[in-house]
């Protein structure tokens, strides 16, 4: 029985990698979103606002199965039309971090837009006129105040996309659910098993909180001082 624990605990490494790809997939996907809609451009707001509109109102299993599979099909389709013989093969792996990073990436898309928005409009226009870049105002004055708006919206997505991880199970990634089902079935002791699973999940969240809620602080420390 010891030897199962052991095996879940280690296919837990993978469900942390998992989870921090994924992350970074949906940080890209949220900062381009939220530029998207911020750009004033008709045809970027339009594609922005159907990406979120569609990620949110479709559930993460469908998605899941649509990239794992129709995903595969899609490709191999394309190719074929195009008259290549190479064929594409969509691992697990490759489509959980896509598949969670992409579906996250609409809910951070909304995180960043509305941090960018509380940050008061006169502060870029102000540093426009001391002659720097977008660029440059970008990662000097909207970037840390963004952080500090965005980190409660940030923590949140966080803690569901750890969760949402338990998802890729369904396409075969050996992750620590998947293992969990594997040794309830061998040993028909799910409950030990899955238990131990959740106080894994629990772990890892409670971890993530506890290291958020210091880098908020940290970021918020200026702001505090303000005040006074």
């Amino acid at each position: 029985m010891q030897s199962y624990f052991w095996v879940i605990l280690h296919g837990s490494l993978l469900t942390i990698g998992v989870s921090l790809l994924a992350l970074l997939v949906a940080i890209l996907f949220g900062l381009a979103g939220a530029a998207a809609k911020l750009s004033g451009r008709p045809i970027l707001v339009g594609l922005a606002t159907f990406y979120t509109t569609i990620i949110r109102g479709i559930p993460d299993l469908v998605l899941m199965l649509l990239v794992f599979y129709g995903g595969t099909i899609g490709i191999n389709t394309l190719l074929e039309k195009l008259g290549s013989e190479a064929t594409v093969d969509i691992e697990p792996f490759t489509a959980g971090v896509l598949t969670i990073g992409f579906i996250y990436g609409a809910y951070m898309t909304e995180t960043f837009r509305g941090a960018i928005l509380s940050i008061p409009k006169g502060q870029m226009e102000a540093a426009w006129a001391f002659g720097m870049s977008r660029l440059q105002t970008f990662l000097r004055i909207t970037l840390p105040q963004m952080v500090r708006y965005a980190l409660p919206g940030f923590t949140n997505n966080w803690l569901v996309l750890i969760k949402a991880t338990a998802l890729v199970s369904l396409i075969g990634l050996q992750e620590m659910t998947y293992l969990a089902k594997q040794a309830s079935a061998a040993t028909r002791s799910p409950f030990m098993f899955f238990l131990f699973t959740g106080a894994l999940f629990l772990i890892y969240t409670s971890i993530s909180l506890a290291v958020l809620r210091r880098v908020n602080a940290r970021y918020s420390l200026g702001a505090k001082r303000g005040t006074l």
